[in-house]
């Protein structure tokens, strides 16, 4: 793991990532209840639909962690290593950059699996 700012790579240390962590298993409970309810419930094929949103959390939770690298920071320049709060400024324009592509590439990556997970919940009977 690594314990510095590296542009476009890693932008968060252990405490940043264990709360992107828990933000993804919150959305994956959340995902899962969801779809235990509109199954038991019988509701409507575009009802189901709403799948998308808790599932959004569960992605962009899991994926910030697993890549050690937040969105929101990556966004605002900044980067945090120490403790939960304690932000530094990524100075550099080009770094800066970096961190914005990584953000676009990730996101891109969470509404992806959002929406497979959402296309997942439509193929189950109604």
């Amino acid at each position: 793991m690594s314990d510095s700012y590296q542009p476009g790579v890693c932008n968060i240390g252990p405490q940043e990532i264990r709360r992107r962590r828990l933000v993804g298993y919150f959305g994956l409970v959340i995902t899962l209840a969801t779809v235990y309810l509109m199954q038991a419930h019988h509701v409507s094929r575009i009802s189901r639909f709403a799948i998308f949103f808790p599932a959004m959390v569960f992605s962009f939770g899991w994926i910030q962690a697993k890549k050690k690298f937040c969105l929101a920071f990556g966004l605002a320049g900044t980067f945090n290593f120490g403790k939960l709060g304690n932000l530094d400024r990524v100075e550099m324009d080009v770094f800066r950059k970096q961190d914005r592509d990584t953000v676009i590439k990730m996101a891109l990556q969470a509404i992806a699996l959002a929406l497979v997970i959402t296309a997942l919940e439509l193929m189950l009977p109604l």
